[in-house]
């Protein structure tokens, strides 16, 4: 199968540093990979809402995503081999647009596809930031979110990109992260699993 990489950018500004490691990672990617941009600032999704045991559910369960904006990005994923969240470090995690996409997986997981855990499976989950901090330790709990969320889901993890940047485009000076970047994509990712999984 073909891969094809979903770059989900969750960055309160556009244009960060986040997003010009992530294409400095992409520019290594062959001609006959398909790339698929989406801004997570800019779509219009609406705050996610749980209601997977309100009373009723069963029922609205079977009308599929609320709205289009939904719709798409649920299409975008599933069209992915590949799913690379590009957040910069907020608060030691991820941005509030991509912990919003990733909690409408677990709308997904029933609604409108049951089986969106199954096709999930095998893919490859990815990460690239840009952080204030030169300790790389202070981003392992953005780690932990994708790497867990990829062994939830029987994916791959391919690891996080991490760069050192504040202002607009200071990650392009951080030349360990620009030499991570030629080969972050390289290779095949090994499967997530649980710490205890190992045990």
């Amino acid at each position: 199968m073909a891969r094809s990489f979903l770059f989900l950018l969750g960055s309160a500004r556009p244009d960060g540093n986040s997003e010009s490691l992530a294409r400095a990672a992409a520019e290594q990617l062959g001609p006959g990979v398909e790339q698929t941009w989406l801004d997570l600032a800019r779509l219009p999704l609406a705050d996610y809402v749980d209601a997977r045991h309100a009373e009723g559910n069963a029922e609205r369960g079977t009308t599929g995503p609320a709205d289009e904006a939904e719709a798409a990005l649920h299409r975008a994923t599933l069209a992915a081999t590949d799913i690379v969240v590009v957040s910069p470090l907020y608060w030691y995690s991820v941005s509030s647009y991509a912990k919003r996409y990733l909690d409408y997986w677990s709308k997904w997981l029933s609604t409108p596809d049951p089986e969106f855990k199954a096709k999930m499976a095998g893919r490859t989950l990815w990460g690239v930031t840009a952080m204030a901090h030169r300790q790389e330790e202070v981003a392992r709990p953005l780690v932990l979110t994708l790497h867990h969320t990829a062994a939830y889901m029987g994916m791959r993890f391919g690891g996080v990109l991490l760069g050192n940047g504040t202002r607009p485009g200071q990650v392009l000076a951080d030349e360990r992260a620009a030499a991570r970047a030629k080969t972050f994509f390289a290779g095949e990712a090994p499967l997530a699993r649980f710490p205890y999984e190992d045990a």
